[in-house]
This record gives C-alpha cells, sequence and structure tokens, in this order.
C-alpha cells in the first residue's frame, strides 16, 4: 500500500497540485494532508485527484471549518484505519502518545522527521509551502508486510525535479 502524505500547503495551490502530481504518478492509492491547507483550492485539488484521502484542520484554517461537510477534512486527532493499520492525523503535534496508533502523522513545524519508536511510526512531512526553506516537500509510505518505507522527496522552487530520501524500518 502507497499512501502520499502532505503538509501545510498554505496558500500555495500551485505547489500543492505539483505535489498531487507527483505522488500520483509514484503510484500512492491514498493521500493524507496534515493540515493548513488555508484555502479552499488546496482542498479541491484533494477532492479532485480522485484518490481516497483524508485531512485535518490546522491551526491556520479557520476559513474552512464551513466546508467540513463538503471536503474530507476533520478535526484534530482524527482517529481512522486504512486496511488493519491504525492512523492518528493531527496537525499541531501535541497528540503524540502512541497507545492508540500504528502511524501517527502530523505537521506544524515545517520539518521534515520520522522516527519508529516502539511499535509505532512518526511522520511529519515538512512544508508544501516553501516557506521556512526554499523546498518543496511530501512523503511517500509504502506500508509492507514487515516493513515501512519512508520516501521522503524535497524539490528546490527553482528546478525541476524531486530529490529523494529512502528510509526503512522493520515492522514489528
Amino acid at each position: 500500500m502507497k499512501i502520499g502524505i502532505l503538509s501545510d500547503s498554505h496558500y500555495k495551490s500551485d505547489y500543492t497540485k505539483e505535489v498531487i502530481e507527483f505522488l500520483k504518478q509514484k503510484e500512492c492509492e491514498y493521500l493524507i494532508h496534515a493540515g493548513d491547507l488555508c484555502i479552499e483550492e488546496n482542498l479541491k485539488l484533494l477532492e479532485q485527484s480522485k484518490l481516497k484521502y483524508i485531512s485535518v484542520f490546522g491551526n491556520n484554517d479557520a476559513s474552512l471549518l464551513s466546508f467540513a461537510n463538503k471536503y474530507n477534512i476533520k478535526q484534530e486527532p482524527y482517529l481512522f484505519k486504512i486496511e488493519d493499520i491504525k492512523f492518528k492525523l493531527m496537525h499541531l503535534p501535541f497528540y503524540l502518545n502512541a497507545n492508540d496508533s500504528d502511524i501517527i502523522i502530523f505537521g506544524h513545524t515545517h520539518m521534515f522527521e520520522t522516527e519508529y519508536n516502539n511499535g509505532t511510526l512518526f511522520i511529519n512531512p515538512g512544508e508544501v509551502c516553501a516557506r521556512e526553506k526554499p523546498l518543496i516537500e511530501c512523503v511517500m509510505l509504502e506500508i509492507n508486510e514487515n516493513e515501512y518505507i519512508i520516501n521522503y522527496y524535497s524539490k528546490d522552487i527553482n528546478k525541476n525535479t524531486f530529490l529523494e530520501k529512502e528510509i526503512k524500518y522493520e515492522r514489528k
């Protein structure tokens, strides 16, 4: 199973569109957005991707509250399952206790990070908006029977191709 993960699009719908198209080319089956979409256009892009998606409100998404019934955007922390894997999705990294989830996805810091600790995978995909650094970032998580493969992608806003860094964890 391949899952595209993004966060912190802010007002950069052109970058959001680019990331979604890139993750679709990588054959992702799902998209997960960890908040700070900021404008309806970014929600529309998730919807128009034709992939199954989920997103949460970030601290800059108050203007999107009225769209909660139109798009698949939830209050944080949002717990859900894909197949037999339990996910917790949030924007603010306040609910990082791992007793209720196999995978915890968060945003807000605009910094990519991943850690596998005591059977729980933590992922922050970094930022789509290239606000803190001139990089557009996203993650593809591949879940196999015995391992998690995290592919971190970053693209300089002045270049044409994404760079890739692969991290593997043995599932316990």
